[in-house]
């Protein structure tokens, strides 16, 4: 196609408002300069086409990133130049030869929609007519800057220099050098960018130095390298001569390539301030570094850590409270008042978006559902779930990771769980943090107290990532058997809801619901081929589990599904029902008896309620009086607190020997044996006290304890009845026993409201707060 040419008449000061923007990844253009062209993109030749049949105007912007086939406004800068086509050529019907000459420079107001090509409305901006001595004489240092440059560059021609010199407006010279000088495209566009003339003649000034730095120092580097060279050596010449290049500004080619990948990376990923500045501090000494450095992997190493991490990617709560409920119950029965805290969380959270994460502690025997409700509440609200067992950790760097100073170093398990996570407000489960460990090798507990803190784990500092991240948004969920061994700062920090122990109609309910159809889903069977009795469940859990969780009633349903599952893969049978009397078949004999049926109605032994890491036990204590001279012996694996409870019940006894119808002088001629059965276990606590006061009362007075009577409470030597703790895990384990009457410490009453009221109608609860009303009640006429 022939070129299209016509007369160039263009009003400088009449330049439209309205452009189309053809984008620049390659070049860029300055006003009065002339830059050839080549189009292959469909829309950027028909933008040219439109161009060419109206006034030959456009705009040019140069692009931030690399080339692409569709540019956005996103993409590009926001000051250009405006261009007239000289000439056109289309050797193709895809392909346009152009040659433009910059007009002015302009300022993008906003971009306009509607063409295939990207059109803005734009504010030409007028250069700058002042002149003093300083720009003068910038004007003048600038000239003789670029004839020197020229002069050092072989590749262009003595008459730029000429040419410079005859250019005596400043602001087209410092443009005609910035676009002849051999810099990058961003130094190209700072130079568009300003429209102070001093400042724009600084930077090309500066801009001209170090190339004019570069030229000279290549020329003696090549006077260097050529001395002794041969013809054979040629190549190896141009190879020295650009390594010594390379290590004179500090860069390697190997390493070029993968800092600009990483450099966009940082861009793209819009880190905060603190980690923007440590992040490029990183990549520009890995700039400098060789491959085989091994500070080079390190650095690596810690840039994909950073760049990894969600700074600002979170995943949508789900703040339908009726649907968050419908999963907390279909996956766990029971345990309202846990579900009604999440509850009250997720309405907060619909109310008020910004709220800070609570930090909720739970705490109860295994096998209770703690880790599993973890689960649950992130499936409720929507979130990614990570869970981290805390149990046995040592070393405080497992929370905040390790400084790089060290080989292998990585950061911690808080930010190494964010990352997997992919979001900054995942559901994070602490299991076990009543197991921290504490010696010499760290106190992980301590590295805690930043993290549950919402006032400060908003900018959380890990020692490998030296920089703040915030863990505010994250729910924190703590797991515990028991609070005794947390250290009290990081208690302090937690919520704590109380899961307690299951009743036996509630363990029923959750192995039909839950344990049987997992059960029979795991061992291959289907409902129609083995089925379970509410009679043989209950069997199961009275005489074959004593615990206050599931897990040893799933594993002898478990056990029972294998058995079956034996029986019909040999044909034995089709399908099993399991009733009463088929346990023992598949489970042996019954494992335990209930507690009540082993307690001897004889004076000298009560029945006490104690509390254990697995829940609520019943604990006999037995008595016995035998001639001596006075001594109490205690027996039973008991701690130092309850061999006090013991030797204080039976001071108050000698004081108040009269009003008992006992001998004054009966400890005088007499020894006194307490003991605890199963003495392997150990056992301590003061809630034991009421029941040795009891058992003692009722040998020396001859008087039984009244059956189906168990009771709990710390006493004193004034004779007063004092609180103690675990008060339902207590009434569950006397439940459990068969007991229907219970001595309670008067100020537990309040207890009773966390009691099931089928165990609260089915026991008698006497509440006692004076000492000799505990024997007078306890005791047999």
């Amino acid at each position: 196609m022939p070129d299209q040419q016509s007369p160039i008449d263009v009003n400088v000061e009449k330049l439209p408002e309205i452009l189309p923007i053809l984008p620049l990844f390659d070049a860029a253009l300055f006003p009065k300069m002339v830059l050839p062209l080549m189009i292959m993109q469909r829309d950027s030749i028909r933008l040219i086409d439109e161009a060419m049949s109206g006034d030959r105007i456009f705009g040019l912007l140069i692009s931030k990133g690399a080339s692409k086939e569709k540019y956005g406004p996103e993409d590009l800068h926001r000051v250009g130049t405006s261009a007239l086509i000289l000439k056109m050529a289309k050797p193709e019907e895809n392909r346009a030869q152009l040659l433009v000459q910059g007009m002015r420079r302009f300022r993008v107001k906003e971009f306009i929609e509607g063409k295939p090509y990207l059109v803005a409305r734009v504010e030409h901006i007028r250069e700058p007519e002042k002149k003093d001595k300083e720009i003068e004489a910038m004007r003048v240092n600038l000239t003789g800057l670029f004839m020197r440059i020229v002069e050092l560059s072989p590749g262009l021609p003595p008459e730029m220099g000429q040419m410079a010199k005859s250019i005596q407006d400043p602001g087209t010279l410092a443009d005609m050098v910035a676009s002849t000088l051999n810099t990058t495209l961003e130094e190209k566009q700072r130079v568009l960018e300003l429209v102070d003339l001093k400042k724009r003649l600084k930077e090309v000034l500066r801009q001209a130095d170090r190339q004019k730095e570069i030229l000279e120092l290549g020329n003696k580097i090549q006077s260097q390298v050529k001395e002794g060279m041969d013809k054979q050596q040629r190549d190896y010449y141009l190879r020295q001569q650009l390594k010594a290049i390379k290590e004179e500004l500090g860069e390697k080619d190997e390493t070029q390539f993968e800092v600009e990948e990483y450099r966009a990376k940082i861009e793209e990923k819009k880190l905060p301030e603190e980690a923007k500045k440590e992040a490029e501090r990183e990549l520009n000494r890995l700039a400098r570094m060789h491959p085989s450095s091994s500070e080079y992997t390190v650095a690596i190493t810690y840039l994909d850590w950073l760049i990894s991490l969600p700074w600002h990617e979170s995943t949508q709560d789900v703040l339908d409270i009726k649907k968050a409920r419908k999963i907390l119950d279909e996956d766990h029965f029971g345990l309202e008042k846990a579900k009604k805290r999440i509850l009250e969380y997720l309405a907060v959270r619909k109310l008020k978006a910004d709220s800070k994460g609570p930090i909720l502690c739970f705490v109860g025997p295994p096998g209770t559902g703690k880790t599993s409700l973890g689960r649950s509440i992130a499936r409720a609200m929507g979130r990614k779930f990570h869970r981290i067992s805390l149990g046995g950790i040592r070393d405080e760097a497992e929370i905040r990771g390790h400084r790089r100073t060290y080989v292998g170093a990585l950061p911690g398990r808080i930010i190494q769980g964010i990352r997997r996570c992919e979001s900054n407000n995942p559901v994070f489960m602490l299991d076990e943090i009543d197991k921290l460990g504490m010696d010499f090798r760290g106190d992980p507990s301590s590295a805690l107290l930043e993290v549950l803190d919402p006032e400060q784990n908003f900018s959380f500092s890990d020692h490998y990532l030296d920089v703040p991240f915030d863990l505010s948004k994250v729910m924190f969920i703590t797991t515990a058997n028991i609070l005794d061994t947390i250290p009290p700062p990081l208690l302090d920090r937690m919520e704590v809801l109380r899961l307690s122990g299951y009743t036996e109609d509630e363990k029923i309910k959750i192995a039909q619901r839950y344990l049987i159809p997992r059960q029979r889903e795991a061992h291959g069977l289907s409902a129609g081929q083995i089925a379970f009795s509410r009679g043989g469940i209950r069997r199961i859990i009275a005489e074959y589990t004593r615990e206050a969780g599931l897990r040893n009633l799933e594993r002898e349903i478990a056990a029972i599904c294998r058995g079956v599952a034996s029986r019909i893969a040999q044909g034995e049978s089709q399908a099993v029902s399991i009733r009463i009397k088929d346990i023992a078949r598949y489970l042996g004999p019954a494992k335990f008896t209930p507690e009540e049926t082993a307690a001897v109605q004889t004076p000298g032994v009560a029945t006490g309620l104690a509390w254990t890491q697995t829940g609520g036990e019943i604990l006999f204590v037995e008595a016995t009086a035998m001639k001596g001279k006075g001594d109490l012996i205690l027996t039973g694996h008991l701690g130092d607190v309850m061999k006090e409870s013991a030797t204080t019940a039976l001071s108050f006894i000698r004081t108040h020997a009269a009003e008992l119808g006992i001998a004054e002088d009966f400890y005088s001629k007499m020894d006194i044996h307490i003991h605890v059965p199963a003495g392997a276990i150990p056992k301590d606590g003061p809630s034991a006290g009421v029941t040795m006061l009891t058992a003692l009362a009722s040998i020396l007075t001859k008087r039984k304890v009244k059956k189906g009577l168990a009771m709990t409470g710390e006493i004193t030597l004034r004779g007063q009845v004092l609180p103690v703790g675990g008060i339902k895990e207590k009434v569950l384990a006397a439940h459990r026993a068969g007991i229907h009457a219970v001595f309670l410490p008067a100020q537990n009453e309040k207890d009773l409201e966390d009691i099931p009221k089928k165990i609260h109608r089915q026991i008698q609860f006497t509440f006692v707060d004076k000492m000799m009303d505990v024997i007078q009640k306890a005791l047999e006429r």
